[in-house]
């Protein structure tokens, strides 16, 4: 005997037995025990949360000849035949394969005919958003006033998609995602009649996968008991490809310590044993999804999990500012939608690379994150004085906070005159600079340093040297001034040296008038 998947085998066959839609089902049963019957009923919501369930039962409940409290009594001839599937008068139609006018015109031509054994002929049509336009034009007219013994179930998880023309002529009911803990209820009265076991952690889990889809949600489990009849989180993590939680509390600290290479490291841990990098990816999302609720709810968060697990996302959401969790959830979000139509692995790396190292990041949220940090106790590094300097230097500012300094590495700083730094001092502490920071030795070869008061203004045609020396990276910035305090024994101030421009002797008011003349103002 072929076996029976475990949705199909506990698809409820009344309206008491459906879970998490009593929104609906108690609606439905009380229109039925008072006679009411409409000619369209319009069942919306995402895919496994009951549509159709809720239309079959809809439909014996409508021919049933003993109902109990607007329940199809199960025991009628009627519901018999129904549920053997011999009755003739219930007809299923996949809109997403019959969608033409020409099937819509023969459906047209069965309604004329009475109920073979019923009392209705109910015709429930999935996925109906699919119908084309030719195909909902011929069947307004039907669906506006169709037979007395016709009754039309209309389901769709594209609502949005239906002609409002449609939709006028239908009583519409809103099928929402059914809740992680009915869910998990769910699945624990399953495992017990099947006589398999599964801990409360798993069927979390499972719950949380099926993102409120019932039938998802037994499906997996289904898979899970192939693997084993005593379910753990391992086995659902296993099955589904997921990172688990312990992984996740790990990546959590990883990127709250920047440390990329452990990052990389364990992401490719995870690839070698098969887990996908968009499961991940989804996975770490709902991870920080689960810190950002606690940080914002102090009091009963709205999270399903185990008390345990609880318990250690409180712990971790206190090193987490709001900013920052934020700042991963857009990046991540960013690394979601790219991983469709590129490389995951890879798109993956770079999104932790990302994460773990803020200051390459120039998008407002990783701004506000180094804010953050700096608002709570990290002093902000002085940013390098921006300064343009003629042949014969002008007074400078001193700064504003003094950088501590290094230990002394000479005995004391040398005596350097204002003025072009001699080209072989210059030469030494790139040198010595390349010990440390390959990347802006390499950047100011061809350079020249020049010296004015406190200050060593440096001129190079490389632009990407203020890039990196605008004050986004103050590790750069730091490196350059040890490797100088290195070799000359003096701690000085960083700017950029401009070469004074030229003044002429053009006619300011002509200037001007030449200038506006550009912008095109009329009468010049």
């Amino acid at each position: 005997m072929a076996y029976t998947a475990l949705y199909r085998k506990y698809r409820p066959t009344t309206f008491s037995q459906v879970a998490g839609q009593e929104h609906i089902t108690k609606t439905l049963m009380s229109e039925l025990s008072s006679g009411k019957i409409f000619h369209a009923y319009l069942f919306t919501g995402t895919r496994g949360t009951g549509k159709t369930t809720c239309a079959k039962i809809l439909a014996k409940a409508v021919n049933c000849l003993n109902l109990k409290n607007g329940d199809p009594c199960g025991d009628c001839a009627a519901c018999k035949a129904i549920e053997s599937g011999e009755v003739m008068d219930i007809t299923e139609i996949d809109a997403a394969s019959n969608n033409g006018v020409e099937n819509i015109r023969t459906l047209r031509e069965q309604l004329q005919f009475t109920p073979a054994s019923g009392k209705y002929r109910v015709y429930i049509i999935d996925e109906v958003h699919m119908l084309s336009i030719g195909a909902f034009n011929a069947l307004l007219k039907t669906l506006e006033e169709p037979p007395k013994h016709v009754v039309f179930v209309l389901a769709t998880t594209e609502v949005h998609k239906l002609p409002a023309t449609i939709l006028s002529r239908c009583q519409r009911f809103d099928f929402k995602r059914i809740e992680p803990l009915v869910i998990t209820e769910r699945i624990k009265l399953i495992a017990q009649k099947e006589g398999f076991t599964i801990t409360d952690n798993a069927a979390f889990m499972i719950a949380s996968v099926a993102d409120g889809g019932m039938r998802d949600a037994l499906s997996v489990l289904d898979l899970c008991v192939s693997a084993s009849t005593n379910i753990t989180e391992d086995t659902v993590a296993e099955v589904c490809g997921m990172a688990g939680d312990e992984y996740l509390f790990n990546f959590a600290q990883i990127i709250k310590n920047k440390d990329s290479a452990a990052a990389i490291k364990l992401a490719n841990e995870l690839y070698v044993n098969s887990v996908d990098m968009l499961r991940l990816a989804q996975d770490l999302t709902q991870h920080f999804r689960d810190l950002l609720i606690i940080k914002t709810i102090k009091n009963n968060p709205p999270i399903v999990c185990s008390s345990n697990k609880l318990k250690k996302l409180e712990e971790q959401a206190l090193n987490f500012e709001i900013t920052e969790i934020m700042r991963v959830m857009r990046l991540l979000g960013d690394s979601l939608a790219k991983m469709q139509s590129t490389n995951r692995r890879a798109e993956m790396e770079v999104t932790l690379i990302k994460l773990c190292t803020p200051n390459i990041c120039s998008d407002l949220d990783s701004l506000l994150s180094r804010v953050t940090a700096l608002e709570n106790g990290v002093k902000p590094e002085p940013k390098a004085e921006v300064k343009a300097v003629s042949s014969k230097p002008e007074p400078v500012k001193a700064e504003e906070k003094e950088i501590k300094e290094p230990e002394p590495t000479k005995p004391q700083g040398q005596n350097l005159q204002n003025g072009k730094l001699d080209p072989k001092i210059w030469k030494e502490i790139l040198a010595e600079l390349a010990k440390t920071v390959p990347l802006i030795s390499g950047i100011l070869k061809g350079s020249s340093a020049y010296i004015d008061g406190q200050f060593l203004l440096i001129e190079t045609q490389n632009s990407q040297f203020a890039e990196l020396m605008n004050g986004k990276n103050n590790l750069y910035r730091e490196k350059l001034k040890k490797a100088i305090f290195n070799i000359t024994g003096n701690n000085y101030n960083l700017g950029p040296y401009r070469k004074a421009q030229q003044t002429d002797n053009a006619d300011p008011l002509e200037s001007l008038k030449n200038k506006l003349k550009e912008l095109e103002v009329p009468g010049l």
